[in-house]
């Protein structure tokens, strides 16, 4: 049973009002479609829509589309031609002959439409829904949408329609949530994994480990209630066993966070390096374009600049920072202080050096201070080279302390070896398991403070049973452990809460 609760002053608004919005991009287009949702549905559409079969809504199949015009009838406009033989006229948006003129001979033809109808429960909202599918013009779209709110919806809210499936038990918050994150995938990847989380994934997982732990909390209640007929000897021996391996699978949930945020957001990548080493030239290559300015000056960049590189699936959220050195330059030095705080939040280090200058006493103490970050030196410019002396003597064989670093050697002007980077970028950051369909990989932040939750609590839970505490002392953590699994699939969360996930969507989703 959902325990969500509304409670008064909630940023949403009535869930009894019908709504409406329009769900698709606000732009020119082919079609454009807008949706209406709640028991008035039926009735402002009966109020718009004017059908060449002449049925009304409720005549219509359940799920059916439909073909006629929508009309403003508070508008005087008579744009109906009286003949009885009359046919569409489709050029001027005006409206069929017969039965169909009768019902409309006063009022203004908007435009030629489809119109779907679907009936509770058996649509996204799990109420009565029309979609109306209309020509991709901003201003018609506009006006059918006013006319709509103007025969009794209101706007809806952003990630309204999603909520309303989701109190109405159509779908958990985790399927909610992954709603959007389709909506924001920027990769193959992330979108895959989350059609995956939409289709229940997450939700069969959390489910799965909830029934467990309910099951044994119950029993020690059935038995503390109940002593003579239920005995609690031995249980703990048994159940020590059950737990650990619930603690095993919560783990490994745990343990995919880390991937799953690359996987949602991309990796923060930030290229640092000495002046003119050629990082600016680095991003132009990564991005097939140019982006940033390159000159033979060293200080050309004196800010950080940010893009995003996609390449099969993986996600770089660039960072491309003003060379690291020592200056009396008020305005580069703040640039470098900004590199130096980018690199201390980056997920991945692309450190550049020029071949032909080698790796310096400079690059090693920047090398050093970034020696627990994941790092590839990228030995730039080879075009510049006749032969690979330079990089013998001033590459491998001179990166001192940081020799286990990986490492690469190409040229951003020419393209030579980029292709490799990206492979080696890769390697270093997804093993392939991700790949796996059956794998459940967490890429939401909230799932993953719950699960660290639900997680100590089991621990707790374990370590009671070892030191020899109460059964009924153990309740405390295992229900504490079951209401923040819960709390992943919505079971039990606070309106504030759903209110802010839904916030984040886009209007009429």
């Amino acid at each position: 049973m959902r325990l969500y609760k509304k409670k008064k002053g909630s940023d949403m608004l009535n869930s009894n009002d019908t709504i409406a919005a329009i769900c698709t991009g606000l732009t020119g287009s082919g079609i454009n479609i807008i949706r209406i949702s709640g028991d008035e549905a039926f009735r402002i559409a009966d109020d718009i829509f004017v059908g060449k079969s002449g049925k009304k809504i409720a005549e219509m199949g359940n799920f059916s589309v439909n073909y006629g015009f929508i009309v403003d009838k508070n508008n005087s406009v008579d744009n109906v031609d009286k003949s009885q033989d009359a046919e569409p006229d489709i050029a001027n948006g005006q409206g069929a002959g017969g039965d169909v003129k009768k019902q409309y001979a006063v009022g203004e033809t908007v435009d030629e439409v489809l119109l779907l109808k679907m009936q509770a429960p058996h649509s996204y909202t799990k109420e009565d829904v029309i979609e109306i599918d209309c020509h991709g013009g901003i201003m018609v779209t506009k006006k059918i949408l006013g006319i709509v709110l103007k025969n009794g919806a209101r706007l809806a809210e952003p990630g309204e329609f999603t909520k309303r499936a989701f109190l109405n038990g159509r779908i958990d918050l985790s399927q909610a949530e992954a709603v959007i994150d389709i909506i924001n995938a920027k990769s193959n990847l992330a979108l895959k994994n989350s059609v995956k989380q939409l289709k229940g994934s997450v939700k069969d997982k959390i489910i799965e480990i909830r029934e467990k732990i309910i099951s044994k909390t119950a029993y020690i209640e059935a038995a503390l209630d109940d002593p003579e007929h239920i005995s609690l000897d031995g249980f703990t021996d048994e159940a020590l066993g059950e737990f650990e391996d619930i603690e095993k699978k919560l783990k490994k949930l745990v343990d995919t966070t880390d991937e799953g945020r690359l996987i949602n957001e991309g990796i923060n990548t930030c290229i640092l390096g000495l002046p003119n080493a050629g990082k600016s030239s680095l991003l132009n290559a990564l991005l097939d374009e140019e982006r940033a300015i390159v000159t033979d000056i060293a200080g050309t960049t004196r800010d950080v600049l940010k893009e995003t590189v996609v390449f099969g699936d993986v996600v770089l959220n660039i960072i491309d920072t003003a060379g690291i050195r020592d200056t009396g330059d008020v305005i580069e030095k703040i640039g470098v202080d900004r590199a130096k705080k980018e690199a201390e939040n980056a997920d991945l280090i692309l450190y550049v050096v020029d071949l032909k200058e080698g790796l310096g006493e400079k690059d090693r103490e920047i090398l050093e201070e970034i020696k627990d970050k994941k790092t590839i030196v990228v030995y730039n410019k080879s075009d510049l080279l006749a032969e690979n002396g330079a990089f013998t003597e001033n590459g491998k064989n001179g990166l001192g302390s940081a020799g286990e670093i990986a490492h690469i050697t190409l040229s951003s002007k020419t393209g030579e070896g980029i292709e490799e980077l990206k492979n080696m970028i890769k390697s270093l950051f997804y093993n392939g398991s991700i790949n796996n369909s059956e794998d459940v990989i967490i890429t939401n932040e909230r799932h993953r403070e719950l699960l660290i939750k639900a997680l100590k609590s089991v621990d707790n839970c374990i370590n009671g049973i070892k030191q020899n505490v109460s059964e009924d002392f153990l309740t405390i953590d295992l229900m504490d452990a079951y209401e923040a699994l819960g709390s992943i699939i919505g079971e039990s969360v606070e309106d504030d809460l759903a209110d802010r996930i839904f916030k984040d969507f886009c209007m009429g989703k």
